[in-house]
């Protein structure tokens, strides 16, 4: 329907904005005050009302360096005058066919296959499908089960959702995929409050609990166990020292698919490439979105084991190995914008940048200790997350202001819920670092 206010007028309704349904987001509240970006460059927004945000959460995870980067715009501009779409299907394009062997040499061990997608939610899907029919493939197909997390989150397919274990996502959506389990989430704010990167502790329990799963449904029905590296969407959460090796030497002696989401932690988060290299673990699958091409153009995928791929092209030696895809599965543009990210990343160094400015950065949110109402920090790599203690029977409602005055104070950062989270473009230095932190400790101070 025709709305009679245009952009730019006032009104008290903000008429123009009713069409647009927005996701993840409380509409009515927002357009009752609208926070709009007109345009960005480096490590700011620019706001319809004249004001300078810095971007202390990477736009949602992905601008790693920053807004606008030159060297992006410029193979964008460049590619929309050569080619504006390919079908993925019979058809491809160099530079997609480039971009999967810059990708592959990134990642640990013989994940040597990339199936592109548009997003961490395809990706995830798509993770899932070809665990399931990978074992079929073999002759196992009675492993059919997967396994998420509790508080995982895994995007908002109904594959994503159904492993993730983020409640609110979930309780809409009625059954879900059958033969789900979810692990329990290996954190305990009573005993693990304020603690520094990984929690030393005991894995053990946790690995006990997953082979108590598997031996409760028997591992030949079981395809694969899916987990993040950290929790970012949660609110950054940290799993303990060796709980990713230790998932991973479990899953291995059963015959399990490991997938590790890596659509927050991958291209720089955490100082590596990925935290499967940070971590010194290969996965069976690593999916992937975001950061791979600094949020420009749609794109997400999902990386396999050699044997995983070869697996499908001998088990199907004619026509379609694998009946799954996307129309913008490796977008031209989305390629263009992925290559010249990571070649940005090599020459300007920035995982190495990432992880030297990791000890300042945890130093500076650790600060945060003891400022009112703050229950929690925690914190790995370039990212950390901020627990407020939540109001009798309006839980969330502290969180949501804290954002709304750091957001006053000049800082966009990230609300779920009563945990906030801090993200900061990866090539930003000590002086965004000090000014998001003390934006950050204004807002509490003024919710106090």
């Amino acid at each position: 329907m025709a709305s009679d206010t245009q952009p730019g007028q006032s009104t008290i309704e903000n008429d123009w904005l009713k069409s647009y349904w927005m996701p993840f987001t409380p509409n009515k509240a927002f357009k009752a005050a609208p926070r709009l970006y007109e345009r960005a460059d480096g490590f700011h927004y620019h706001t319809s009302d004249g004001r300078k945000i810095l971007d202390a959460f990477s736009g949602l995870w992905c601008c790693n360096l920053g807004h606008r980067h030159p060297k992006i715009v410029e193979a964008m501009k460049a590619q929309i005058d050569e080619l504006d779409y390919s079908s993925a299907f019979n058809f491809g394009h160099p530079k997609i066919f480039e971009l999967a062997n810059v990708i592959s040499a990134q990642f640990p061990g013989d994940l040597d296959n990339v199936f592109f997608v548009n997003s961490g939610s395809e990706a995830a899907d798509t993770a899932l499908k070809i665990a399931i029919a990978y074992h079929r493939l073999r002759g196992e197909g009675t492993r059919t089960r997967l396994i998420g997390r509790v508080n995982g989150y895994h995007g908002v397919g109904f594959g994503g959702i159904s492993v993730g274990g983020m409640v609110n996502n979930r309780k809409f959506f009625g059954s879900l995929l059958p033969g789900v389990d979810h692990l329990t989430f290996p954190y305990d704010m009573a005993t693990q409050a304020f603690t520094r990167g990984e929690p030393d502790i005991d894995v053990e329990p946790f690995m006990k609990e997953l082979e108590g799963i598997i031996a409760l449904h028997d591992a030949s029905t079981i395809a694969a166990v899916i987990v993040e590296p950290f929790a970012g969407s949660g609110g950054v959460f940290v799993p303990p020292k060796k709980y990713l090796k230790r998932l991973r030497e479990v899953t291995k002696k059963h015959g399990i698919l490991l997938i590790v989401d890596e659509v927050i932690s991958g291209f720089g988060r955490m100082g590596a490439a990925n935290a499967a290299t940070h971590y010194g673990v290969e996965p069976d699958i690593v999916t992937m979105a975001k950061g791979i091409n600094n949020g420009a153009v749609p794109m997400g995928a999902a990386i396999v084991r050699k044997e995983i791929y070869d697996t499908f092209m001998d088990e199907m030696p004619t026509g379609v190995e694998f009946f799954h895809g996307y129309t913008y599965s490796g977008h031209p543009l989305a390629a263009a914008a992925a290559l010249a990210t990571q070649q940005a990343i090599a020459e300007e160094g920035v995982y190495d940048r990432a992880r030297e400015l990791a000890p300042y950065f945890e130093e500076a949110v650790h600060s945060l200790k003891g400022e009112p109402n703050v229950t929690d920090i925690r914190n790995v790599g370039l990212a950390a997350g901020v627990t407020v203690a939540s109001r009798d029977g309006a839980a969330g409602a502290r969180g949501g202001e804290v954002f709304l005055k750091t957001y006053e104070n000049g800082v966009a950062i990230r609300a779920n819920g009563d945990h906030l989270a801090i993200a900061p473009i990866l090539t930003m230095g000590r002086a965004e670092i000090d000014e998001t932190v003390e934006a950050f400790r204004k807002g509490l101070r003024a919710v106090a």
